[in-house]
C-alpha cells in the first residue's frame, strides 16, 4: 500500500526555483511509484492547477519580490482536510510560514515531520530590515530551532548537513542531492538561444542561471567577463533570470563596456531555460550561498563544463579539473580558468562529457527512492511507538 504525503511549501508553481523544481521532481516520481502526494502552498492570481490534491492558501507579495507570493499561514478548512486525507507523513521545505503549519499539523496528527533544508538562509540577510550581524545571528536560530522540532533533515549536500550541524542542529540528517528532469535535454532544441537573442554563431556562449540578487554575485561574473572579453571578444555572456539587482547588473555592464557583450534574458520558462543549456558552450556560476546548486546538475546533464566557485554545496557539484573547475573567490583565477577552456576546445569538450556521465548520480528516480527509503523508516518507528503504547495501555 503507497503512502500518503503532505508536502507544504512555500515556494510552488507557477514560480520558478530549485525549491519548486525539486518538489516538482519527488511529486511525479512518488506518485509514479503508486504513493498519493497532496501539496499545500501559496495561491497565485490567475493561475490554475494542472493538477489534483493541491491545496493553495491566500498570499500576498513581497515587497521584494513581487512574482513571488507568500502564504498567510492560516485555513479554517485544513483540520478538515487533512482529517480527510489522512497523511502518513508530512514534508516541510521552509523554517518559516507554511513550514510552520506543517509542523503544528504534524503534532496534532502524531505522525512523521521531514523538513528538507535547501536554502543557506543567512546569505538572504540583506532582504531584511535590520542590520545584517542581527539578522544572521536571527536567521541562524529560526533554522536550528525549527530543524530539531523535526524528525528528520534532508540536506542535498554534505557540506549543508555540516552546516546544520554547526547551527546546533541534533536531529538525524540524511544526505540527499535533489534530482533532475532529463528528458528536457533529452528532446531539447538547439539553436533556440541563438535566434532568439540574435547571438552569431562563431561567439561562444559563457551561461549562468540564477536569480539576479546581491547572493548570487552577479558582479563578480560581470567584472570577469569584461576580462575575458579582452582576449576572447566573440564571447558572450548570457544570465538566464530576473531579480531585483537586474537594473543595477545593467548598468554595471554599461560602466564596464560589455553592455553589447550581455544577454539579460529575463525570466524564462522552465522549457526555455533547457533550451538555453543546449546551446551554452561553458556554464558559469558564482554564488556562494548555495545548498546544492541545483542549476550546475543541469548544465553537466546538457554535457556543459563547469567554472564555479568553490562555496558550500556548489563545491560538491563540480569534480575538480575532471568535468569543469573551482576557483576560491578571485576574479583572476576565475577569468583564467575561463579562458583555458575557450582557447582549448579539445579539453572543453572533454569535459563536457565527463560532465554528462558524472550527472547521471542526479537522476529522478533515484532522488525518489532515497526520499521515501527515509519517509518508510520514520512511519515504520511511528507504527512502532503506536503499537508499543497500545501495548502499555491494554
Amino acid at each position: 500500500m503507497g503512502l500518503r504525503i503532505a508536502i507544504f511549501t512555500d515556494s510552488y508553481l507557477p514560480y520558478n526555483s530549485g525549491v519548486v523544481h525539486s518538489i516538482e521532481v519527488l511529486h511525479r516520481e512518488v506518485s509514479l511509484m503508486g504513493h498519493q502526494v497532496f501539496i499545500f502552498a501559496p495561491r497565485y492570481p490567475n493561475y490554475i492547477d494542472n493538477e489534483e490534491n493541491v491545496f493553495r492558501f491566500i498570499s500576498v507579495p513581497p515587497p521584494t519580490n513581487p512574482d513571488y507570493y507568500l502564504a498567510i499561514p492560516f485555513s479554517r478548512h485544513l483540520k478538515a482536510t487533512l482529517k480527510e486525507i489522512q497523511p502518513d507523513v508530512i514534508h516541510v521545505h521552509h523554517p518559516f510560514g507554511l513550514g510552520w503549519l506543517g509542523l503544528s499539523a504534524a503534532r496534532q496528527l502524531g505522525i512523521p515531520l521531514v523538513y528538507t533544508f535547501h536554502t543557506l538562509y543567512e546569505y538572504y540577510s540583506h532582504y531584511l530590515p535590520i542590520p545584517r550581524r542581527m539578522a544572521r545571528l536571527l536567521i541562524r536560530k529560526i533554522c536550528a530551532n525549527f530543524s530539531n522540532r523535526c524528525n528528520v533533515i534532508i540536506a542535498p549536500t554534505t557540506a549543508t548537513a555540516e552546516y546544520m550541524r554547526q547551527l546546533g542542529v541534533t536531529k538525524p540528517l540524511q544526505v540527499i542531492p535533489t534530482g533532475i528532469k532529463t528528458e528536457e535535454f533529452m528532446t531539447g532544441e538547439t539553436g533556440w538561444l541563438r535566434r532568439r537573442y540574435d547571438i552569431k554563431p562563431r561567439e561562444k556562449i559563457l551561461l549562468c542561471v540564477g536569480r539576479l540578487g546581491p547572493e548570487k554575485n552577479i558582479a563578480f561574473l560581470l567584472e570577469c567577463f569584461a576580462e575575458i572579453v579582452n582576449d576572447f571578444p566573440e564571447t558572450r555572456l548570457v544570465l538566464v533570470g530576473k531579480g531585483p539587482q537586474e537594473k543595477e547588473l545593467k548598468r554595471l555592464a554599461q560602466q564596464l563596456t560589455v553592455q553589447d557583450k550581455v544577454t539579460f534574458t529575463g525570466l524564462l520558462t522552465r522549457a526555455e531555460v533547457y533550451k538555453c543549456y543546449l546551446d551554452a558552450d561553458i556554464f558559469v556560476f558564482a554564488s556562494i550561498s548555495e545548498t546544492q546548486g541545483l542549476v550546475i546538475p543541469e548544465a553537466k546533464f546538457a554535457g556543459l563544463p563547469v567554472v564555479a566557485v568553490r562555496a558550500n554545496g556548489v563545491s560538491e557539484m563540480v569534480q575538480d579539473g575532471v568535468d569543469g573547475f573551482l576557483t576560491d573567490l578571485s576574479k583572476e583565477i576565475f577569468s583564467e580558468k575561463i579562458k583555458l577552456l575557450l582557447q582549448n576546445e579539445k579539453l572543453r569538450e572533454e569535459m563536457g562529457r565527463n560532465a554528462l556521465q558524472n550527472a547521471n548520480k542526479f537522476s529522478a528516480r533515484n532522488y525518489a527512492l532515497n526520499i521515501l527509503k527515509v519517509y518508510s523508516l520514520f512511519y515504520t518507528i511511528f507504527l512502532y511507538c503506536c503499537f508499543n503504547n497500545l501495548l502499555l495501555h491494554t
